[in-house]
């Protein structure tokens, strides 16, 4: 698991390589992530945006970004977490993902960056 912390938001992320959704074959690599957000400050935060930055090991780079994680926009209360799971597709057995969250103090809605740290997708038998 890769963890980090960014203004006392923790970033949790571990991933899962998902066969049964994966067709080599046909240069098609699922992978799952599992995040969780743990608010470790003492006021209320809400997720707001995700920016994300996937790296296919053929070269490719994309980029993503849009409205909160999975359809929502939670709010993390003082020492509460949200966890969600999404995934990526990569055209090869082996990637990268990284990125940020534009949260939100909701005592003040200033709005502050949280880093979401570089993990790595690989599929299990590229590990032996």
């Amino acid at each position: 698991m890769i963890t980090h912390i960014t203004e006392g938001v923790k970033i949790s992320v571990e991933t899962i390589f998902q066969p049964e959704y994966s067709n080599p074959a046909n240069d098609h690599y699922m992978f799952a992530y599992k995040i969780n957000i743990e608010n470790l400050t003492d006021y209320s935060v809400q997720l707001m945006r995700r920016h994300w930055f996937i790296f296919d090991s053929n070269g490719t780079h994309r980029e993503v970004e849009g409205d909160g994680v999975v359809g929502q926009q939670p709010v993390i209360d003082p020492g509460s977490s949200h966890e969600y799971v999404s995934g990526c597709n990569l055209k090869t057995d082996i990637g990268s993902m990284k990125g940020s969250y534009e949260m939100r103090r909701l005592v003040d809605n200033e709005e502050f960056e949280v880093k979401i740290p570089e993990f790595n997708m690989v599929a299990p038998y590229k590990l032996n």
